[in-house]
């Protein structure tokens, strides 16, 4: 579960707005689940997925489709992209973006 003082600390003002939480389970290629929990607030969004045993929080980025999600970084990072039922998890480097995981809810 979330704690509400991780919410707090990536979006300070979380604690004056309720925030929503959506939890969705995605099945992926390889055999993969991916459960993610999504917190959509006023001041922002943000997802946390467990990919292989771990978590990986990313915050809500611009997207021109979709819902994308990936965390502010000059270097190395996940990325997460949603539209409709599918979802993607990238890499993303400087030089490009590489996807890591197909998935369905």
């Amino acid at each position: 579960m979330i704690r509400l003082s991780l919410i707090a600390a990536l979006l300070p003002s979380a604690v004056a707005a309720a925030p929503e939480f959506q939890a969705v389970t995605y099945f992926c290629d390889r055999g993969v689940q991916v459960p993610a929990t999504y917190v959509n607030m006023p001041e922002g969004s943000l997802v946390v997925l467990m990919v292989d045993g771990r978590q990986i929080t990313l915050v809500g980025e611009e997207a021109a489709s979709g819902a994308r999600y990936g965390w502010p970084s000059d270097g190395s990072t996940y990325v997460w992209w949603t539209k409709g039922q599918e979802a993607t998890l990238y890499w993303k480097t400087p030089e490009g973006e590489t996807p890591i995981l197909t998935c369905l809810s």
